[in-house]
């Protein structure tokens, strides 16, 4: 459904992006749980994890979403991050107020002490004709709500569906599918494109759609940013380059 939105922005069914809200909140380190578990112990140490907690786990994860589905690079962003519980040494939380390369605005709010919380990623993209809505946590699902229409449902495995929503699909309709799968895409993408390339032959569209380093590198950076801007006096700080 992830890939279904790109295609919507990309077909120009929203207009011209205007906003994008993405959320990741998660309530599992509210209380200091760092010396019983060691998936916590790591996150929360600097010397294991760098600079950034709740920013670096989770999220580069809703700032990559946000630039996937809109195609548009973020420019400069506006961070206030907190550390809210005692003895922590890296954040937990934070919101960012941020700018896309043509004037679109955005929130990023991610948090690991929204007590009660599992993980509930969410996206919604906003452009002059409509807007889309997906939720991690009902993964099958892609709202299309449009200005002067009724909301249409986008269901996985349905044949209406682009060609590169099918191609990412494993399982028929109707069946959980997403989080496990989805690494399997993109190890079957990487796979048929290096085939492709030893073969001397051009990679299908689909089958390159997959994270290369400069994405990785890119995430680096937005944490550079948003440790910058979170430490910054003043309101703006542009994306680190």
């Amino acid at each position: 459904m992830v890939k279904q939105a790109r295609h919507l922005v990309k077909e120009g069914q929203l207009g011209s992006i205007r906003k994008i809200m993405v959320e990741y909140p998660q309530g599992w380190l509210s209380k200091m749980i760092e010396n019983g578990l060691s998936l916590a112990f790591w996150r929360t140490d600097p010397e294991k994890s760098g600079k950034s907690g709740c920013m670096g786990d989770i999220g580069t994860h809703a700032a990559h979403l946000a630039e996937y589905i809109s195609g548009l690079k973020i420019t400069k962003m506006c961070a206030d991050l907190q550390t809210f519980v005692t003895g922590r040494k890296l954040e937990d939380d934070g919101n960012i107020l941020l700018v896309f390369e043509n004037g679109a605005t955005g929130v990023l709010s991610a948090s690991q002490v929204a007590a009660g919380e599992e993980n509930a990623l969410k996206i919604r993209v906003y452009g002059e004709l409509g807007g889309l809505e997906w939720n991690q946590q009902d993964a099958n699902t892609l709202i299309f709500k449009q200005l002067d229409a009724p909301t249409q449902l986008f269901r996985a495995g349905q044949q209406y569906l682009s060609p590169i929503a099918k191609h990412n699909i494993r399982l028929p309709v109707g069946h959980p599918e997403g989080y496990i799968e989805a690494f399997a895409n993109i190890y079957r993408n990487f796979a048929a494109t290096l085939l492709a390339s030893m073969q001397g032959i051009e990679p299908r569209e689909e089958d390159t759609d997959f994270p290369t380093v400069a994405d990785g590198l890119r995430g680096m950076k937005f944490l550079e940013t948003v440790i910058a801007s979170g430490k910054s006096t003043q309101k703006w700080t542009d994306f680190i380059r």
